[in-house]
């Protein structure tokens, strides 16, 4: 068990974790605000969150989780994050839609449990096409 929690892969997927619970601490707080202060609907400020969270979730990764791929430039690099992550704020929307509008489930579980499939989402796309090491 200690062999595979050294395993570089796991290792990445820990500063992965911590880069995402950071930004999801400003999604979650922007989401609340918005919704709950200046009473924007849920979509548009889940929206909204996700975009600042992605911004900060961006230079974290980029300085801590995933290093450079040298045959990429950082135009391409950042090109193929915006893709991924308006995917993954696809995703997050749709499932905001369905928990909230379809299930009757709370916005902020629903963000929760979207956060969470989203995530894994995000750190094997990420992985796959931006990340130097495999």
């Amino acid at each position: 068990m200690r062999n595979a929690l050294t395993k570089p892969v796991i290792q990445q997927f820990y500063k992965f974790a911590v880069v995402g619970i950071l930004s999801f601490a400003v999604d979650w707080a922007l989401l609340i605000a918005l919704t709950e202060l200046f009473h924007v609907d849920y979509l548009v400020s889940t929206s909204i969150s996700f975009i600042v969270s992605v911004a900060l979730n961006y230079a974290l990764s980029l300085k801590f989780v995933f290093p450079h791929r040298d045959d990429m430039s950082r135009k391409r690099e950042f090109t193929i994050f915006a893709i991924l992550s308006a995917i993954g704020l696809g995703l997050t929307d749709v499932l905001m839609f369905v928990g909230v509008t379809v299930l009757n489930i709370a916005y902020q579980l629903t963000k929760v449990l979207a956060t969470f499939c989203v995530t894994w989402y995000n750190f094997f796309t990420r992985k796959k096409f931006l990340s130097a090491t495999e």
